[in-house]
């Protein structure tokens, strides 16, 4: 599978073309990095967003176990145009900014229901930015948590079923309501 057919399967997983796509077709990273673009605050910050994303549940682990602070600066700094990285960065000083505003408290300090509460505004902005052809910082978080989640070690090991290749080919696997898909 070549890199554009790669990103057209994962543009329909996440039922959206990927931000920042043009960096892997074209297969190099961007010669305008910033190293210090995303601070060590803002990394538990993407942490945070990522796992109030995708948390942990009893039966596979949350974005926050996966490292997906790490892969979304990874992905942000090396990838994105200077500006897709803008519109990220001030994404992210808006959820502070909205924490403060409407809690009184800064986001790491929310309850997990809280954060709930701050994000649901922000996913029903990005569906409708997303409805107009506009992108939404929020869509990038969400797209990145799970692109990062679902690609790392314990979400295809533990969230998906995992069939690890090269392994024998078995042309008819049974499938029973209520199991996990599977990741190769």
């Amino acid at each position: 599978m070549n890199r554009r057919d790669a990103l057209k399967l994962t543009g329909s997983i996440l039922g959206t073309t990927v931000i920042g796509a043009a960096c892997f077709l074209d297969g190099c990273k961007r010669a305008n990095r910033e190293s210090g673009l995303i601070t060590t605050s803002d990394l538990a910050l993407l942490d945070e967003l990522g796992e109030t994303i995708l948390p942990a549940t009893d039966r596979s682990p949350g974005a926050k176990d996966a490292g997906i602070g790490i892969f979304m600066k990874t992905i942000v700094t090396d990838c994105y145009a200077p500006a897709e990285q803008q519109r990220f960065i001030d994404g992210l000083g808006q959820i502070r900014q909205r924490a403060e505003r409407e809690y009184g408290k800064g986001f790491m300090e929310l309850s997990p229901i809280e954060r709930y509460g701050l994000l649901l505004p922000l996913d029903k902005e990005a569906r409708e930015a997303a409805g107009k052809g506009e992108t939404h910082y929020f869509s990038m978080f969400k797209q990145l948590t799970l692109w990062g989640y679902f690609s790392s070690e314990p979400g295809a090991t533990k969230a998906l079923r995992y069939n690890p290749t090269p392994g024998k080919f078995v042309g008819c696997i049974p499938y029973n309501e209520g199991d996990k898909a599977w990741a190769r």
